[in-house]
């Protein structure tokens, strides 16, 4: 039927998964993505791996050049292109980002994207070999005393922006540990519970701590991004499954051997 996005049977989509409410306090101020009562489409109800699904057409953002393929991805990339707007990211910085799953390393590729010199901590080796496929000029190994390799690469005065995307609490913790001075600390990955602050080093360095939810407004500045070739997806896409398949082949995906950076479930 008739929509204001043009939109016609057939065309090739990306789904915005975020059901807002549009009348709260973070939705009257363009910041939907932590609306009060926000619901995400896989998460709080009910998601895509299935045939059909309904979809309000505000949500649905349309591509004529990329791929279904790229299409799929628009969503994982948002959350790292956020975190990278809450981190206020400027060209020549030092970035650290911890976890070098896909939610950091879609942070690392638009820290890459502004300029920022990026240094990925994660404990996968593995892990770190992919995030030089993304431009990613220097790795570390978060068993070996990270925080003293991050220093011989920054200098005593360490990162300007960290973000942890790990999911863990103990390294949420840790991860002040390599904002210098003045610096930034931006929790991009979810855990449930808490994690302790060093309240000497918080102060001392005067630190700023953010949370970073989602997206809000990115679709439209990816999808352009990626269309003009500067966003290349090509190393994202590491397995496919058929979704008849899913019962019999889903719980295989987590083992770290398997090697998923991500799947691609075709219907």
């Amino acid at each position: 039927g008739d929509n204001e996005q043009g939109l016609t049977a057939g065309d090739r989509v990306a789904i915005e998964p975020y059901l807002a409410c549009g009348q709260c306090r973070p939705c009257r101020a363009g910041r939907y993505n932590c609306c009060a009562r926000l619901e995400v489409l896989g998460v709080h109800c009910d998601g895509g791996m299935r045939e059909y699904l309904s979809v309000p057409t505000s949500l649905l953002h349309r591509s004529d050049r990329l791929s279904l393929d790229q299409l799929a991805l628009i969503e994982t990339l948002g959350i790292g292109y956020h975190a990278v707007e809450r981190g206020q990211v400027a060209a020549g910085e030092w970035v650290v980002v911890v976890g070098a799953g896909p939610i950091g390393l879609a942070t690392m590729q638009f820290a890459v994207l502004a300029g920022a010199r990026v240094i990925a901590v994660d404990i996968n080796p593995d892990r770190r070999r992919f995030c030089r496929r993304l431009g990613v000029e220097h790795t570390v190994d978060a068993t070996a005393d990270p925080v003293a390799q991050v220093e011989a690469l920054t200098g005593p005065e360490l990162a300007h922006c960290v973000f942890d995307a790990t999911g863990s609490l103990g390294a949420m913790s840790g991860a002040l540990k390599y904002a210098g001075p003045g610096g930034r600390v931006v929790m991009v990955g979810l855990a449930q519970g808490t994690f302790a602050v060093n309240d000497s080093l918080f102060h001392r360095r005067e630190l700023t701590l953010h949370a970073s939810r989602n997206s809000a407004g990115a679709f439209p500045a990816l999808i352009g991004l990626m269309e003009s070739g500067k966003l290349d997806t090509t190393p994202w896409i590491t397995h496919r499954l058929e979704l008849a398949s899913l019962p019999e082949t889903f719980p295989g995906l987590y083992a770290p051997e398997a090697g998923v950076v991500k799947a691609i479930i075709e219907v």
